[in-house]
């Protein structure tokens, strides 16, 4: 392996990293293996996920629910495949934005990053509102006042309340990964029990014959060959794509964990394994419970949709129903502290490399943690969450469904980066199978999503049923995000061209950096 000099945009006085890539001055080796992975599957949220997921999952495919969550696993996993390679390569903090840099050139580097940031924001923003909700569900259970979960409904103490929860998560993030990783242990394994509980209590009283629209399992629910429509396909799986997306928080982590070049990418793989299992669990629990009718308990009512356990919790676990609560509010909380690592990351590597303002290199001198980015991504996801919760009259569903196409996108790019980066050093059938056929197919599957989600979405009907002039506002939405990026690129590179002309951070290939086995 070779090494190179640092890049001229480099922060005087980090050391280089493989291939001349160089360090932002984070806090070397203080996150594990088990740390990683806590990390990933708390940036992932099972409990606030499924709550958001099921019901509008159900909604597009019936029962084919398990089948979708599949075909979602199936991308997730070949790309998981290929960023473990290009990390193994390159680990930098920029992850998509640095691979795609080097793979392809600094203008679709750019996009991939600006991708992976406005996924976050777009998430962070949606975290927030789920917590807000069970969070006044939670003080309506425990003092007995219905009246108390209507609080979320006031568009002012809802925004504000948001507003808390964003500030405190943004503070637990700014203290860096030692602060994290220890809030993250309780409250992941404290989500993971409950849910498991939920579903153990859903599979007896089916057993029981106690169950509100009991369903007999069927192995046909994992043939997603028996969706409706290609439509009905395309929105399941951008939806299964959304439920498994936050692993590549643990990419984002490599410099600040221990042995950098292996342990994120096991933990990426352990990460989307762990969560595969448990929502299979849940979804063949869920549907048995309560099946996919439109009564006061089944899936296909519109009333639960988008906060199904909510509704599910009381008549499946009794008494305990404010676990799951408590469950889903410490899941989008940890979520929304731990999501913050990802685009504060990204936009710390892209001040770094000059491709953003070098204020976004900042780092906190106590904490060793991207200062300036961090509040930065606190800010920005309350201003849109704030924009959209008076836009929308289902921000969840429309959030939801917008995030996916940005995880289509920008996950896209960095599996065709691996597929490409690699091209010149293919040797053996490991190689062959990891770093080419898993992250190609795995990046095609996503385009065909991608590109039907984005088609599909200018309906005025698709998702919330919210638009503007007759177009979808998830279609608006998601052009507002993408040409936004592409004007402030522009502006970035009339202020600082040094990035774009391939000064701070170089295109090539594994070969000619030196990456070869």
């Amino acid at each position: 392996m070779t090494s190179q000099s640092p890049p001229s945009g480099s922060t005087p006085g980090t050391s280089t990293l493989s291939g001349g890539l160089s360090e932002k001055g984070l806090s070397a080796g203080s996150i594990g293996l088990l740390g990683a992975t806590v990390i990933g599957i708390s940036c992932i949220a099972p409990a606030y996920t499924l709550t958001a997921s099921l019901g509008p999952t159900v909604a597009a495919v019936g029962t084919q629910m398990p089948g979708i969550f599949l075909v979602g696993f199936i991308p997730m996993l070949l790309v998981a495949l290929g960023y473990r390679e290009l990390n193994n390569a390159m680990p930098d903090a920029g992850t998509s934005f640095t691979w795609a840099t080097r793979a392809f050139g600094p203008w679709v580097g750019w996009m991939g990053g600006w991708g992976l940031i406005v996924a976050t924001v777009v998430v962070l923003s949606n975290l927030a509102g789920v917590a807000v909700d069970f969070f006044y569900l939670m003080l309506a259970q425990l003092f007995g006042n219905p009246g108390l979960a209507d609080l979320t409904n006031n568009v002012l103490i809802n925004v504000l309340t948001c507003l808390v929860f964003m500030v405190a998560a943004a503070y637990i993030s700014y203290r860096g990964m030692e602060t994290t990783k220890a809030v993250q242990y309780v409250l992941v394994a404290f989500q993971l029990v409950v849910l498991v509980w939920f579903s153990v209590a859903a599979l007896t009283q089916v057993a029981e014959g106690t169950a509100f629209d009991a369903l007999a399992f069927s192995a046909d629910w994992f043939n997603p060959f028996l969706t409706p429509s290609f439509t009905a396909f395309a929105a399941g799986v951008s939806l299964s794509i959304f439920i498994f997306w936050g692993w590549d928080v643990t990419l984002t982590m490599n410099e600040e964990t221990k042995n950098p070049k292996t342990t994120p990418g096991r933990a990426a793989t352990l990460t989307v394994g762990v969560i595969f299992a448990l929502y299979i669990l849940v979804a063949i629990a869920t549907l048995m419970f309560s099946g996919i009718g439109a009564g006061e308990f089944g899936l296909g009512n519109e009333e639960i949709q988008g906060n199904v356990f909510a509704a599910l919790a009381g008549p499946v676990m009794g008494p305990f129903a404010i676990l799951m609560s408590l469950a889903v509010l410490s899941s989008s909380a940890a979520s929304l502290q731990s999501t913050f690592v990802g685009p504060a990351r990204t936009m710390l590597s892209m001040g770094h490399y000059q491709a953003f303002p070098k204020r976004f290199a900042s780092i906190s001198p106590r904490y060793k943690s991207p200062a300036f980015a961090t509040v930065m991504a606190g800010a920005v996801a309350w201003g849109f969450y704030a924009i959209m919760r008076v836009l929308s009259t289902d921000v969840l569903t429309d959030t939801i469904l917008t995030l996916g196409m940005m995880i289509c996108f920008y996950y896209g790019v960095t599996a065709f980066a691996c597929v490409w980066y690699f091209r010149d050093s293919l040797r053996g059938p490991r190689a062959i199978l990891l770093k080419l056929l898993a992250p190609l197919i795995g990046g095609v599957i996503l385009l065909v999503i991608f590109a039907t989600t984005l088609y599909d979405s200018m309906n005025p009907d698709y998702g919330s049923g919210s638009n503007i002039g007759g177009v979808g506002l998830v279609f608006i939405l998601a052009m507002v995000l993408f040409i936004g990026g592409i004007v402030l690129m522009l502006v970035q590179h009339r202020i600082n061209p040094a990035f774009f002309q391939g000064k701070t951070l170089t295109k090539g290939s594994a070969k000619e950096h030196g990456h070869v086995e």
